[in-house]
């Protein structure tokens, strides 16, 4: 329980770094490396998505029936949705150097990285207890 509660206040954080990016109008640029950037992290996102297929789309972390995905872009990465993120609002910084922008982007990234221990401890806690229960 405490894990899911963790989970929804670290997306907040998510959330507040990147509304205010979208609300200062720094996530669009005419720059041609981060538009590069964006388009290659929305790939990944897509590609992500698709490989690890529609079961999951909540909000606190959760685990989902299936098991680990270690094809496509996750024999890679092991968190590569988490990844499109951080390289998708990383590069407002090029375009954007700013200190808030700056400060958006580490709320962004920090309230993912939370997010991936948070989903690691629930996973292998689960993962233990399915072990007990054999």
């Amino acid at each position: 329980m405490i894990s899911k509660i963790g989970s929804l206040i670290t997306l907040g954080f998510v959330f507040i770094g990147a509304l205010f990016l979208v609300d200062k109008n720094y996530i669009l640029s005419k720059n041609p490396i981060t538009i590069i950037i964006q388009i290659c992290s929305v790939g990944l996102m897509i590609w992500s998505r698709i490989t690890f297929g529609f079961r999951s789309f909540h909000a606190a972390a959760n685990t989902t029936k299936g098991g680990l995905v270690t094809n496509g872009p996750y024999q890679w990465l092991r968190h590569p949705i988490y990844a499109s993120i951080i390289y998708f609002f990383g590069a407002c910084l090029i375009s954007y150097p700013f200190k808030e922008t700056i400060v958006a982007l580490i709320l962004i990234i920090s309230g993912l990285f939370a997010r991936m221990l948070l989903e690691e401890k629930y996973y292998s806690g689960k993962s233990n207890m399915q072990r007990i229960m054999r």
